[in-house]
């Protein structure tokens, strides 16, 4: 009878145990070959009484393991506290407690990752043991292709901004982003793209893909930025500044040459009144004295050549009294000789 009492005693401890504790764990995480994951995880140990009430049990031993129901005897896992010299696979790091954080990251996915993970905590007399049911699913990706989402729609004008953020359903947390726009790369890294103030030449068909992983390209994002009438003729501002330069240089020379032509025209001016001024003050020239007397004699010797035609007396009847002759007398003009 007491034996029979000792096992439903047992029973009921473990019953009560299972309800008490309890592990809670993420949903189904998927992560791309060679990312990091982290799965979040809490558990609550079970009580046991003491002095009238109920204390949690001090958990002593937590590890996870892959791909079985309770983690138990000589199950492979790939992470244990307890192990001596720390075995355990440096990939997989505890980021958890005793207390009642369990959560486990595992970096530099690989194909053999790809498992049903399970928690198991224990006390030091093991009265508490514990798997969590029903664990976490992890699903490796090898090939999963990236898509862009835009923080905006439609087509964009010049002088705007925009996010382009390169996602996947699957982590991939701690992979270098390469973007590329119309097949060229461009000199930015990360899973967002900031694009602003917007030009027309960031027109164009964006891509995004995984550095050093196949299959993961994205399909176009087509962005049109609307240009505007400066970046419609691109050429003006190229032609327009030779222009504008040679205009003001050829007025320039112009109006140099139009100062020196008037400098020219009143410095001869002034030689010209210079000149005019020392004449009058110097008085006539020996030769314009000369010419003066030439000119005089001249007139004196003409003068002195001035001889009278002779005098003649015509008759115009005979029977006209002497004495009207002299009515009839004509004078010659004076020649002058030489």
């Amino acid at each position: 009878m007491a034996l029979w009492d000792t096992q439903v005693l047992c029973l009921m401890f473990l019953l009560t145990g299972a309800v008490s504790q309890r592990v809670i764990y993420s949903d189904p995480v998927c992560g791309v070959r060679g990312s990091t994951v982290t799965l979040p995880c809490t558990f609550t140990p079970n009580t046991v009484a003491q002095d009238g009430g109920e204390v949690l049990v001090e958990i002593t031993r937590v590890l996870w393991c892959q791909n079985h129901q309770i983690c138990q005897g000589s199950t492979p896992t790939v992470y244990d506290n307890t192990l001596l010299n720390n075995p355990n696979n440096p990939r997989y790091r505890y980021l958890g407690d005793t207390k009642g954080n369990c959560t486990l990251q595992i970096s530099g996915l690989k194909e053999e990752d790809d498992a049903t993970l399970r928690f198991r905590m224990e006390d030091e007399q093991k009265l508490s043991f514990y798997a969590g049911q029903p664990g976490v699913r992890l699903t490796v990706d090898d090939e999963t292709q990236m898509k862009i989402l835009s923080s905006r729609d439609g087509e964009l004008e010049r002088g705007e901004a925009v996010a382009l953020t390169c996602t996947t359903e699957c982590s991939f947390h701690q992979l270098e982003v390469t973007w590329f726009r119309d097949g060229h790369a461009l000199p930015y890294t990360g899973p967002s793209l900031h694009l602003g103030p917007l030009k027309a030449e960031d027109s164009g068909n964006y891509t995004c893909d995984l550095k050093n992983t196949v299959g993961t390209l994205s399909h176009p994002f087509s962005l049109n930025v609307e240009a505007g009438e400066e970046e419609q003729n691109p050429h003006t501002d190229c032609c327009s500044v030779p222009l504008i330069v040679g205009v003001v240089v050829g007025v320039l020379l112009a109006l140099c040459s139009l100062i020196l032509a008037l400098c020219i025209i009143r410095r001869k001016r002034a030689a010209d009144k210079n000149q005019s001024a020392v004449r009058e003050e110097a008085g006539p020239k020996p030769d314009d004295d000369v010419s003066s007397n030439v000119q005089q004699g001249g007139a004196i010797e003409a003068e002195d050549d001035v001889s009278y035609a002779p005098i003649q007396f015509r008759a115009r009847s005979q029977a006209r009294p002497v004495e009207e002759a002299d009515d009839a007398i004509i004078y010659s003009s004076v020649v002058g000789r030489g």
